[in-house]
C-alpha cells in the first residue's frame, strides 16, 4: 500500500501546527547576574569626586557625578551584580563595563582583533620621498643614504596602488624621510594620482606628511592640498636659543624663523588642514619652554587646524645617543604637567588625550600591521621608521616597477603576527585592546621584550586631565 504522507511539506509546517512553549509556569522577574568587564578601567577625580570609567574594549569613556557613585560601584563590585536589570545595570552593561558571567572576554578580543588585523580592503604606505634632510638635528637616528626616490620606485608605488584600488575601501598615505621635502620630484609624480584613485574610487583616507617645515612655502603649500595633503607634523622645539641649537640647517644655519614664517603662511590660509607643531622637550630646553608657548599663542591661539603635540627626547639609536639630555619619568610627567596647564592658558590647542587612545587598536604601532608598508627610496619594502634599513628583519620585500613584490614571509611575521598569544602578561592587562601588545614591535623583534604604552603607565592621570579638559555633561542614571 502507498504512503499517503505528504513528501512535500512538513507536518510541523501545516495549518494549525504549534510550537511547544519554551516555558512554564509563571513569569519570572528580570534578573541577571553581570560582572565587571576585565576591561574597566576606574578613577575617581579629586576635585569633585566623580567616578571616571574606560572600557578599553568599546571604547566607553563616562563621568559619574558624586551622588552617583554608591549606585554605579555597587554594580561594579567585584562579586558581580546579581538582581534586576534595572536602568543603571542597563547603562553599564550597553556600554561594556558589566558583562554576562561567564562572557570570554579575551575570545570576544581576539575575534575583533582578528577582523581588525587582517583586513584586505585597507592599504596605508608611509613613501620616504627622500632618505636625505637638509637638517641635522642633534637626536635624529637616520643616516641620509638616499637622495630622492628614484623613477622606476616611484611607477612601483603607482603601479601598486593601481593594481589595489578596486579592492580597497581605504588608501592612505604619509609622506616621510629624511625630509620628504628634499624629494619634491617624488611627491610631484605620486601625490595628485593618489588624490586621483581616492576620488575615482570612493575611498576613505588621504595623504599625511611628516615635514621639518622648512620647504613648506606657499606655492608648495599651495600644491601640497590641491593634491589632498592635509595632515602635517612640524617639530618647533623652543624659541630660537633652544631650538637653533637642537634642529640645525646641514650648512650649521638656524632654522627657527625659516619654519615660524611658513607656519604663519599656513594659517593665513583658507583652507582645511590639521598641522601638527609637535615640541620636542629634554633637561636643556624644558624650563623655557613656557615663553615659547606664549609666543605660540600670538599666532595660533583659538585656531583648532593648529594642535600642539609634546614629546620627550629620546635615544633612539643615532650617533649622538650617548650626549642626550633626556628627562627621567618623573621629569616627563612634571614637565608634561606643566606644558598642558600653559597651552590651556593662553588657548593652544593639544592632543585630544586619552579619547584619542580609546579607539580600538589606538595605540598599535603602524609596523604591527600587514597592510601598512614603508617604501625606500630604492624600493626596499620596510616595516618600521626607525629601523629603516640598519636591521635586517625590518626589510621585507622589495618594490618592482610594476607594482609587484617578493615578501620575505619569516621577516613579515616577525612583525606582524600576534604577540599578546605568547605574552601571558599581555592577555591578562586591561589595556589590551588598544596596543594588543604591538605598542612597539621593534623591540618584540630586535630584543624579545615587551614595551608598554604610557596609556597604561600614566591612565589614571590622562583620564582626569581628559575629562577636566571636555565639556561638562551630567548623566542622570535615573532616567538614562
Amino acid at each position: 500500500m502507498l504512503s499517503t504522507i505528504d513528501m512535500t511539506l512538513s507536518p510541523l509546517d501545516r495549518a494549525g501546527a504549534r510550537d511547544e512553549p519554551t516555558t512554564s509556569g509563571p513569569a519570572q522577574p528580570d534578573l541577571c547576574k553581570l560582572v565587571p568587564s576585565r576591561y574597566n578601567a576606574r578613577t575617581v577625580d579629586e576635585e569633585d569626586g566623580r567616578v571616571i570609567l574606560w572600557n578599553t574594549f568599546t571604547g566607553a569613556i563616562n563621568a559619574f557625578e558624586s551622588a552617583q557613585r554608591e549606585a554605579v560601584l555597587r554594580r561594579l563590585a567585584p562579586s558581580g551584580w546579581t538582581g534586576p536589570r534595572d536602568r543603571v545595570v542597563e547603562y553599564l552593561a550597553k556600554r561594556g563595563y558589566l558583562v554576562p558571567e561567564g562572557t570570554n572576554e579575551l575570545d570576544a578580543f581576539r575575534l575583533s582583533y582578528a577582523r581588525q588585523q587582517w583586513r584586505t580592503d585597507v592599504l596605508e604606505l608611509t613613501l620616504l620621498a627622500s632618505e636625505d634632510c637638509n637638517f641635522r638635528c642633534v637626536y635624529c637616528y637616520e643616516q641620509f643614504k638616499r637622495g630622492t626616490m628614484r623613477p622606476d620606485v616611484r611607477l612601483g608605488v603607482r603601479s601598486l596602488i593601481a593594481g589595489r584600488a578596486r579592492y580597497l575601501r581605504e588608501l592612505r598615505l604619509e609622506w616621510f624621510g629624511g625630509e620628504p621635502l628634499y624629494g619634491w620630484d617624488a611627491i610631484a609624480d605620486i601625490a595628485p594620482f593618489v588624490k586621483q584613485v581616492i576620488d575615482d574610487h570612493g575611498l576613505v583616507g588621504g595623504q599625511t606628511m611628516t615635514t621639518n617645515g622648512y620647504l613648506l612655502t606657499e606655492e608648495r603649500a599651495t600644491k601640497l592640498l590641491e593634491w589632498g595633503c592635509r595632515g602635517y607634523q612640524i617639530t618647533v622645539d623652543g624659541l630660537p636659543a633652544e631650538h637653533d641649537c637642537k634642529r640645525v640647517g646641514r650648512d650649521g644655519s638656524p632654522t627657527y624663523d625659516v619654519i615660524m614664517d611658513n607656519l604663519r603662511s599656513l594659517k593665513a590660509r583658507k583652507d582645511r588642514f590639521i598641522v601638527a607643531i609637535r615640541v620636542n622637550y629634554d633637561q636643556l630646553n624644558a624650563p623655557k619652554l613656557l615663553p615659547f608657548l606664549d609666543t605660540l599663542a600670538e599666532d595660533f591661539a583659538d585656531d583648532p587646524r593648529f594642535v600642539l603635540r609634546f614629546r620627550a627626547v629620546g635615544k633612539w639609536g643615532g650617533e649622538n645617543d650617548a650626549n642626550l639630555s633626556t628627562c627621567g619619568v618623573g621629569e616627563q610627567r612634571a614637565m608634561i604637567d606643566q606644558l598642558r596647564t600653559k597651552a590651556d592658558d593662553v588657548r593652544l590647542h593639544q592632543e585630544a588625550g586619552i579619547t584619542v587612545a580609546s579607539e580600538f587598536g589606538s595605540q598599535v604601532c603602524y609596523a604591527a600591521r600587514p597592510y601598512h608598508l614603508i617604501v625606500g627610496a630604492n624600493g626596499a619594502i620596510m616595516k618600521c621608521t626607525v629601523a629603516l634599513d640598519k636591521v635586517p628583519e625590518n626589510i621585507v620585500g622589495h618594490l618592482e616597477p610594476d607594482g609587484t613584490f617578493e615578501m620575505n614571509d619569516a621577516h613579515m611575521a616577525k612583525w606582524v603576527n600576534p604577540h599578546f598569544e605568547t605574552d601571558t602578561m599581555c592577555q591578562k592587562c586591561y589595556v589590551l585592546p588598544t596596543c594588543q601588545g604591538a605598542q612597539c614591535p621593534l623591540s618584540r623583534v630586535m630584543y624579545g621584550t615587551r614595551t608598554c604604552c604610557a596609556v597604561k603607565s600614566e591612565l589614571k592621570t590622562e583620564m582626569r586631565y581628559t575629562l577636566r579638559r571636555a565639556p561638562r555633561r551630567h548623566t542622570s542614571l535615573a532616567t538614562a
